[in-house]
């Protein structure tokens, strides 16, 4: 596996590990108030945790985090069998 690819996929996981994060409390707080509007959930529970803009939060939520964790994980397969012998 070349150095730029590892190192081009290594960022890529921690972005989505990242996001993955971000995700699992918006969800959990979207549970525990099940009537609040997405400005208030950004401002009042996203923003101070995570200190990420509104539109970095909405590219998160339109982002399939768990299908492109999954792509990288076989992609990351496929290098390290090329060079098992």
């Amino acid at each position: 596996m070349n150095r730029k690819f590892k190192q081009k996929l290594g960022v890529q996981k921690n972005k989505l590990l990242r996001y993955q994060k971000i995700l699992d409390y918006y969800h959990k707080i979207k549970s525990e108030y099940k009537y609040i509007n997405m400005m208030d959930l950004y401002r009042d529970f996203i923003y101070p945790k995570f200190h990420i803009s509104r539109t970095t939060f909405y590219t998160i939520l339109a982002t399939p985090v768990s299908k492109e964790l999954k792509q990288i994980k076989e992609a990351e397969n496929k290098q390290l069998n090329i060079f098992e012998f």
